[in-house]
């Protein structure tokens, strides 16, 4: 990778009350989206996917903050479905799942929509295949959004986590229900790309400071990160916002993220967790990778076929 640019804009933030992206949400956004628009073209990029997923799908000015994007940053980005998004977070971080023979569930915790998937792969590192998926409007802003962010007293935090747990159960329960027979074999697995789950391993290895080559590909005891989500759900928003590789930006949203990991961890009780800081992004690169590929492989099987002129016209 040659360069990369992340920020937390809440893009989701008020949506579940207000069923509409707001000005400071879109604005934050468009102001991220500018510095991507710069990188781009000081990369001279030619070949680009750019995707919104649940936020936009679920806003009624989400279409005309699509616009409002490509005129401001000339970026056009696809609103995808959520089984677009699902397909593309197993592409980009399915190598990072623990080796092994029995099922595994993919999870990608959104701000928007969480996506469970249900995958078997094979000891080549392919692909994995599909072969159950569910998306759920809580994200860790719709969450928050939804449930409040009243934390006055320990009594009310422990209340306001477990009305988390209680909403994001009762989503999960048409696939847990899918899924209950897998979830008994003896060898399940369990890999999350989010957020949340990149913060709480770092809780987990007590890092000074975010650092990616340390999360990436780590394995979790999943008790450990039962333990770590309990302690962050009875702080104070300052005690949280305090913690290293949380901070003011992710300290009021981290509660919201560990519920939906425990609704996760209860319908698929791994013994361990695999943690990916990839997901969509690497997603998409490598789907532009094989279309390319896949491009010049067409494109060579033409030019065999007729003497090694695309023409058509007889070669020289």
């Amino acid at each position: 990778m040659i360069d990369a640019f992340s920020r937390v804009v809440k893009l989701g933030e008020g949506l579940a009350t207000s069923g509409r992206l707001s000005e400071a949400a879109m604005d934050r956004t468009l102001s991220a989206l500018t510095i991507c628009a710069d990188k781009l073209q000081r990369r001279n990029v030619r070949l680009a996917r750019s995707v919104a997923t649940e936020a936009c799908r679920r806003a009624e000015n989400g279409p005309e903050f699509i616009e409002r994007v490509r005129q401001e940053t000339g970026i056009a980005l696809d609103i995808i479905s959520a089984e677009e998004e699902a397909r593309l977070a197993v592409l980009g971080c399915h190598i990072l799942l623990e080796a092994g023979e029995g099922p595994a569930v993919i999870f990608d915790i959104g701000g928007g929509s969480t996506e469970l998937v249900l995958v078997e792969s094979d000891a080549a590192n392919r692909v994995p295949r599909i072969i159950d998926w569910q998306s759920v409007p809580w994200g860790v802003v719709s969450l928050t959004d939804t449930v409040g962010r009243a934390e006055d007293s320990e009594a009310a935090r422990i209340a306001r986590f477990a009305r988390m747990r209680e909403m994001v159960a009762e989503s999960f329960a048409p696939f847990a229900g899918r899924v209950a027979g897998a979830a008994r074999h003896p060898d399940i697995r369990l890999l999350g790309t989010s957020g949340t789950v990149t913060t709480l391993a770092s809780l987990y290895l007590e890092l000074p400071s975010y650092d990616r080559k340390a999360v990436d590909g780590l394995i979790v005891p999943a008790q450990e990160m039962r333990g770590i989500s309990a302690r962050l759900s009875v702080m104070t928003p300052y005690e949280r916002a305090t913690l290293p590789c949380i901070g003011q930006d992710r300290a009021d949203l981290v509660v919201a993220g560990c519920a939906i990991l425990e609704a996760i961890l209860d319908l698929w009780p791994a013994r361990r967790l695999g943690v990916a800081d990839r997901g969509i992004r690497e997603g998409i690169l490598r789907s532009i990778m094989a279309a390319e590929r896949q491009s010049e492989r067409s494109l060579k099987a033409l030019k065999s076929q007729r003497g090694g002129n695309v023409s058509g016209r007889p070669a020289r």
